[in-house]
């Protein structure tokens, strides 16, 4: 192992990275063998002592990875493996989903913030079509210390919550939609263009960097 990385042949485990950055290397699941998820979580579980998380996963290949290195804890939903979830801290995210179409980006989002520490509390189909809905949770809302948003069409949801609550709102749009939604930009293009100042917006479906986001904006407190 070299200062930093370990060159595993197919890939460099960047086993420094928990040291700079309070958080190991996340393995992106797809385009990589069983074997090579194996090697390169193995690596990261003996170089560091945090969470390390393989995401995107097929339930076949998180079996087969799961079986290879055992304390995984599966979550299909969210196609995520995680070893040695971290505690949980006191700082609370809220993932809020403007329809069902959306839970699988929400499921990414809630399940990579739980396992980097964080509390989290759901908020399902709320979209403005029935903005009703999530007006009846403007206590629960009001309770976050961050705000994960995922919405698709045309990705106006971030918006109203962007005005209704101070804390940090991460807008994820997603590519839930018909064909003028061009699959997740036009929710990219209104959530970038929000009249809510301060709106962090992330790539199309990343739960994923929704959660990353809020694990930062709680380092920082």
């Amino acid at each position: 192992m070299t200062d930093g990385f370990e060159d595993l042949g197919y890939a460099r485990a960047d086993t420094g990275r928990e040291r700079r950055l309070g958080l190991p290397e996340v393995v992106y699941g797809p385009g990589k063998t069983s074997e090579q998820i194996i090697g390169v979580v193995r690596s990261l579980l003996a170089a560091n002592t945090g969470p390390v998380l393989v995401t995107r996963l097929s339930d076949e290949v998180a079996a087969a990875v799961g079986a290879a290195v055992p304390g995984g804890e599966h979550d299909p939903a969210a196609r995520l493996l995680v070893w040695r979830p971290a505690p949980r801290r006191a700082f609370r995210v809220v993932v809020v989903s403007a329809g069902t179409s959306d839970a699988p980006v929400a499921a990414e989002a809630a399940a990579v913030a739980g396992a980097v520490g964080l509390d989290v509390r759901e908020l399902r189909d709320v979209g403005v079509a029935g903005i009703h809905r999530l007006l009846a949770e403007v206590e629960v809302l009001a309770g976050a210390d961050a705000v994960i948003c995922i919405a698709g069409m045309e990705g106006a949801l971030p918006s109203v919550v962007g005005g209704l609550v101070g804390c940090p709102v991460i807008a994820v749009p997603t590519s839930v939609g018909y064909g003028a939604t061009f699959e997740g930009v036009t929710p990219l293009l209104a959530m970038l263009s929000s009249c809510a100042p301060g709106l962090v917006v992330v790539n199309i479906d990343s739960g994923f960097g929704a959660a990353v986001a809020a694990h930062r904006m709680a380092g920082s407190r």
